[in-house]
C-alpha cells in the first residue's frame, strides 16, 4: 500500500471512528434525556399521591395548597391526584398508575418510606422525578420538601418543659410517637429527647400504630392503668389527632386537672383544645411554604430543569437530595392570631364555636 493509500484508509478510519463516537453521543443524550433532563414546554400533567385522610391537614390544606399554586404557576398544568388512606399497597399501585399514565413528575408523600422504594426506583427509570413530600422517601427521589422535623422534636419538647415547670421529675411523663414506618416519627422523637432526656422520668413510651387517636387512646388508658394516674404529670403526643384521643383517656381516666400535653399540625381540634386548656400546644407548620415548594420543584423537574435548593438531606438509599426545609413554630393560647390566623389557615369564627366562646374571649379571640 503507498502513501497515499495509507493515508486514504487512515481518513476513513478517523471518519468511521468519529460517526460511532458521535452515534454513542447521541445515545447517552437520549438515555439522559429519558432519564428527565430534556427540557419541555407547555402543559404538565403531575401527579399527587397523599398518604392519608384521618390527619386533617392533607385534604384540608395539603391538597388544596399543591393544586392551587401548581394553577398558579402552569394554568393549563393537570393534576391528578390519589390518596393511599395509610395503605403501603395501595400507594404503591398509585405510583405504577402514574408511570403508566406518564406523568411529568410526581410528588409523594409516602405512606411507608421503605416499600415505597421500588416504586420510586420504576419511576425513575422510565424518567419521571419524585418529589418526596413531608416524608422522605427511599429510593432515588429527585427533590424533598418538609418540615425541619427534628426542630419539631425540640420545640414539643422545650414546650412540655416550660408546661411542667418545677414539676418536671415530680412524676412520669408518657410518650405518644408516631408510627415507625414514618421517617419523621423518630425525628420528632429524637428532638424530643435531646431536650428532656434527664429533665423527666418517661414512665412509658409508644409508637403508636398510623398515627391514629384510637391507639392513641387505648395506649394512655394502658399507662394510667399500669402508672397510676396521679403519677402521669405530662404527655408528649406527637401530633394533633393522637393527643385528642390521649385527653379522651386522661378524662375517662379521673385525671383533673388535666397534665400537659403536647400536639402537632394545627389541626382546628387541637387549635380549639389549647385555647379551652385541655391541649397545652400543637407546632404550626406553614403548609402553603410546604405546599409551594413542592409545586416549583414539581414544575421544574418535570420541564427537565434543575432545583437549585442550598440544603441537601441523604435518605437511607440516596445522598445530597435537594431539600427546601421549612421552621416549625410552636403555638400555644399566646400566638394563634399571629400564627394560624394571620395565615388565613383558619377564621376566628371557625374556631370559635358557641361552646368554646368565653375561652375564645379570654384569649384575645373576638
Amino acid at each position: 500500500m503507498n502513501a497515499t493509500m495509507r493515508r486514504v484508509a487512515l481518513a476513513a478510519s478517523v471518519m468511521s471512528m468519529t460517526v460511532a463516537l458521535a452515534a454513542c453521543g447521541s445515545a447517552k443524550e437520549a438515555d439522559s434525556n429519558s432519564k428527565g433532563d430534556k427540557k419541555k414546554t407547555g402543559p404538565l400533567t403531575i401527579g399527587l399521591l397523599l398518604p392519608e385522610d384521618q390527619t386533617a391537614r392533607y385534604e384540608n390544606f395539603d391538597r388544596p395548597f399543591v393544586t392551587k399554586k401548581i394553577k398558579a404557576l402552569c394554568a393549563d398544568c393537570k393534576i391528578l391526584y390519589v390518596n393511599a388512606k395509610s395503605d403501603p399497597s395501595v400507594q404503591q399501585q398509585q405510583v405504577d398508575s402514574m408511570i403508566t399514565k406518564k406523568v411529568d413528575a410526581i410528588i409523594l408523600d409516602s405512606v411507608d418510606s421503605k416499600s415505597i422504594a421500588s416504586s420510586v426506583k420504576k419511576a425513575d427509570e422510565d424518567g419521571i422525578p419524585v418529589i418526596a413530600y413531608d416524608r422522605l422517601a427511599e429510593g432515588p427521589v429527585s427533590a424533598y420538601t418538609s418540615f425541619d422535623n427534628e426542630t419539631v422534636g425540640k420545640v414539643q419538647g422545650k414546650a412540655l418543659l416550660e408546661a411542667l415547670g418545677d414539676k418536671a421529675k415530680s412524676g412520669k411523663i408518657v410518650m405518644l410517637n408516631g408510627w415507625e414506618a414514618d421517617p419523621n416519627a423518630a425525628m420528632f422523637k429524637k428532638g424530643a429527647m435531646s431536650v428532656l432526656k434527664g429533665k423527666v422520668n418517661v414512665g412509658k413510651s409508644y409508637d403508636i400504630d398510623r398515627w391514629l387517636a384510637d391507639k392513641a387512646n387505648e395506649a394512655m388508658t394502658g399507662a394510667i392503668s399500669s402508672l397510676g394516674k396521679d403519677n402521669i404529670v405530662g404527655v408528649y403526643s406527637a401530633n394533633d389527632s393522637m393527643a385528642g384521643g390521649a385527653i379522651t383517656a386522661l378524662k375517662s381516666g379521673g385525671l383533673n386537672p388535666l397534665p400537659p400535653v403536647t400536639g402537632q399540625d394545627a389541626e382546628i381540634e387541637g387549635v380549639r383544645r389549647v385555647i379551652t386548656g385541655e391541649q397545652y400546644m400543637s407546632v404550626y407548620k406553614s403548609y402553603l411554604d410546604e405546599a409551594t415548594a413542592a409545586a416549583e420543584m414539581a414544575i421544574a423537574l418535570g420541564r427537565g430543569e434543575k432545583v437549585n435548593e442550598s440544603n441537601t438531606v441523604d435518605s437511607p438509599t440516596t445522598k445530597d437530595i435537594p431539600a427546601t426545609l421549612i421552621t416549625p413554630v410552636s403555638l400555644t393560647k399566646k400566638n394563634i392570631k399571629e400564627t394560624v390566623i394571620k395565615d388565613g389557615i383558619y377564621k376566628i369564627d371557625q374556631i370559635c364555636t358557641a361552646k368554646i366562646k368565653s375561652a375564645c374571649a379570654a384569649a384575645g379571640l373576638k
